[in-house]
């Protein structure tokens, strides 16, 4: 199967080692992994900001660059859900606007085969043990738009079970958010800074080392309420979790 690896910019710019993750973990289930170097930014922060017909051209951009793929494969719920729940809205609302049903046209196919990593490997492959090693005390974090946009349900959590090694334990609150909501918490700052701490403070009491989840921007806000609050706990994305094993093992 012929993939293509959607980074997104958060993980392009600052966390490169997610991606390359990825790539070792669906090579090692026998999938053929591209990375079209022709990738922009999805259009989710313009939209979510409000300057939806400044998104248009980047999801054009998108549909162009990724349409010729099986499947489009994402390690962030929130791009994925930009791609698979605003995506339609943005075609379906120029067509009310009299701007024609070109957009809608060009963006349907990309929709129903973008996936977030981990539906990809439990829907598409069909696999829960990817052959991952990861001796440590874990707890997971649901991200919002993984959890209520992509419906991922127990899909990580599933996967993380199967990981040899791994003793997972369950978040307090987990299905709170953590407070970062992109520019939510440039506008909101006080009240984002306590809905980290207070995630923090539960993934502390677990015992847990390790607070994973499926998307680096939850984790940056997270692990710099860890910083500043002084945790001794480390985030890590669930792309580098089922990617380590006992001969490659993640740090």
């Amino acid at each position: 199967m012929r993939v293509a690896l959607f980074l997104t910019c958060v993980n392009d710019t600052l966390y490169p080692d997610t991606g390359r993750a990825v790539v070792r973990l669906l090579t090692r289930l026998g999938v053929e992994v591209d990375f079209p170097l022709g990738q922009t930014c999805c259009g989710q922060a313009h939209y979510n900001t409000g300057y939806r017909h400044e998104a248009e051209p980047l999801a054009r951009r998108f549909a162009e660059v990724f349409g010729g793929y099986e499947a489009i494969v994402t390690p962030s719920g929130s791009c994925g859900a930009m791609v698979r729940e605003q995506y339609p809205r943005m075609g379906g609302r120029a067509r009310a606007e009299g701007r024609g049903n070109t957009l809608e046209r060009v963006l349907a196919p990309v929709v129903p085969k973008t996936y977030e990593l981990t539906e990809f490997l439990v829907d598409v492959l069909g696999v829960t043990d990817v052959g991952a090693y990861y001796p440590h005390r874990v707890t997971y974090h649901p991200t919002c738009h993984g959890l209520r946009g992509l419906g991922l349900g127990d899909r990580p959590r599933r996967l993380l079970q199967a990981v040899r090694g791994l003793e997972l334990v369950e978040l307090p609150g987990a299905e709170e958010c953590c407070g970062f909501g992109g520019t939510f918490a440039v506008k909101n700052p006080d009240v984002s800074a306590a809905m980290g701490a207070d995630k923090v403070r539960n993934a502390e009491s677990t015992g847990a080392g390790v607070l994973c989840a499926g998307d680096n921007s939850c984790l940056m806000h997270i692990g710099g309420t860890m910083s500043r609050l002084g945790s001794g706990m480390r985030p890590v994305h669930i792309a580098e979790i089922l990617a380590s094993t006992e001969e490659e093992p993640a740090v």
